[in-house]
């Protein structure tokens, strides 16, 4: 089993350097993961939102990269319709070499009323704009020398995109996606699966199996780590901490269980889809994803907790990775 991080930065309610203690405290987190093991980061983006949230993830994974060592560093998500394709192709292209080699291209069609308004796009038109963006950014990872795309929204004659990304032949690309359509899709055009924080463990379960069946359908060879899957994580150590994250998990799924493609479980103590609780509830959690094939799992932790960080590191991690020697302060 291995483990990442799912999350992104958020900026203090202050002015000028003030604003940059929320990227600051984030950053330290994903160098102190890397120094830790964890595998890879997938940094949310959004706009318009007023919490305060990355709007330039690919500006902030380019610091990353010059920061960490070894921890793939990934886009989540680069939503496809509000950019020329060409201009993203070039910038995760020119990531990719800056890193070495480590970046996942986590890519979405969007879907927020609020943020298609902001940039002017019609969002009717998400999917065919992400349709042809793909296409061409496609193109200019594997086309050797120059080409041309004529399409409904891009047209480009004769060129020639550079640099060419370092992993070969791009950069693995992620879809996020939850309904058995896109899931299919995911499989049936070469995407990696992103599967998110709300799903129960049982429906992330019967997703893998869909993904992996479309997978053989096509003929495309499956593993586990074409799959990753973003759990909420909220160790505690005591009993008398139980109440206290209890009521932090209701307050996050006020924020955000509007997102859920299905009904949450009413009681805290049935909802699978959070790592909530003492270091062996949590491995008791691990092992349930584990036997319904997930295997990569992404960690959530909205207020970056290094002391979170270094107790999973220390306590949960070695019992799924027997060989590791966690490097835990």
């Amino acid at each position: 089993m291995q483990f990442g991080l799912f999350g992104g930065a958020r900026t203090k309610p202050a002015v000028g350097l003030e604003d940059s203690q929320g990227y600051e405290t984030f950053i330290e987190y994903v160098i102190e993961a890397d120094r830790l093991g964890f595998r890879q980061l997938f940094m949310v983006e959004h706009h318009f939102t007023g919490h305060g949230q990355v709007s330039a993830s690919i500006t902030v994974l380019a610091y990353l990269a010059a920061r960490t060592k070894n921890i793939r560093l990934g886009t989540a998500v680069v939503v496809l319709p509000w950019h020329n394709p060409v201009l993203i192709a070039e910038q995760v292209a020119t990531l990719d070499l800056l890193t070495g080699g480590r970046v996942d291209f986590g890519v979405g069609k969007g879907y927020r009323q609020a943020e298609f308004d902001g940039f002017c796009i019609p969002m009717a038109e998400a999917t065919e704009r992400f349709d042809e963006a793909m296409d061409v950014i496609r193109k200019a990872w594997t086309t050797e020398g120059r080409f041309s795309h004529h399409g409904k929204r891009w047209h480009y004659d004769n060129i020639l995109v550079e640099p060419a990304p370092v992993q070969h032949p791009h950069p693995p690309i992620w879809l996020a996606a939850g309904s058995p359509d896109s899931v299919r899709r995911a499989a049936r055009e070469g995407y990696h699966l992103l599967l998110d924080q709300l799903a129960q463990t049982d429906q992330i379960g019967r997703r893998i199996a869909l993904f992996r069946e479309e997978c053989e359908r096509v003929g495309r060879v499956y593993h586990p780590g074409l799959v990753a899957t973003a759990r909420a994580l909220q160790m505690i150590h005591h009993e008398s901490e139980r109440a206290a994250a209890y009521e932090t998990r209701k307050r996050v799924i006020g924020v955000i269980g509007d997102l859920a493609r299905d009904k949450l479980p009413d009681r805290i103590e049935d909802d699978t889809a959070v790592l909530l609780g003492l270091p062996e509830e949590i491995i008791a959690r691990l092992h349930e994803l584990e036997a319904v094939g997930a295997t990569n799992i992404l960690l959530v932790d909205p207020n970056a907790s290094l002391a979170n960080l270094r107790a999973f590191a220390r306590e949960v991690m070695p019992v799924f990775q027997p060989g590791r020697r966690a490097a835990v302060r």
